[in-house]
């Protein structure tokens, strides 16, 4: 492709396919860095709005708000020849917990159903925490990632000069 044509005119004549295996290689890193941080991102909102709705509350047991999890997935280039490798993270879908939301009895409250019960969400707040440390710390490690692929390529490049 045109990010490669440098390498048609470069000094390393036949070693010029295998200089473009590595370098695609290396931009490949930042593709899967790059992929896991927009995961990290989905997943962090997904427990910004468990967390902010743990505590809201419904009349009816159909309509109460139900924690969501995301389901990723490993994407593969080339998934029909030999070398199957991997090049990110998609995201599949948003699953919804099938816990049981939580019954209580307030007759006098403004949302409660004729027999006098409210419905509360049954979202556990220090798994949620936890998922939000993790998912912080992932995204951080990507970036991690990412600064370090550039900082090396950087230095790859200056040391030819």
């Amino acid at each position: 492709s045109s990010q490669f044509k440098l390498f048609k005119w470069s000094i390393f004549g036949s070693y010029v396919s295998a200089s473009r295996r590595i370098i695609m290689s290396t931009f490949n890193v930042f593709d899967i860095a790059s992929s896991g941080m927009n995961a990290q991102n989905l997943r962090l909102n997904l427990v910004a709005s468990n967390i902010s709705n743990a505590h809201s509350i419904s009349s009816s047991i159909n309509e109460v708000y139900k924690s969501r999890q995301p389901i990723f997935a490993a994407e593969l280039q080339n998934s029909l020849e030999k070398n199957k490798e991997a090049v990110g993270v998609t995201m599949k879908g948003v699953v919804e917990s099938e816990a049981e939301p939580i019954m209580e009895y307030l007759p006098n409250h403004p949302m409660a159903n004729p027999d006098g019960y409210i419905f509360k969400p049954n979202i556990n707040m220090v798994e949620e925490m936890a998922n939000m440390m993790s998912a912080s710390r992932a995204y951080q490690n990507n970036v991690e990632v990412f600064n370090t692929s550039k900082q090396l390529i950087t230095q790859t490049l200056r040391m030819g000069q």
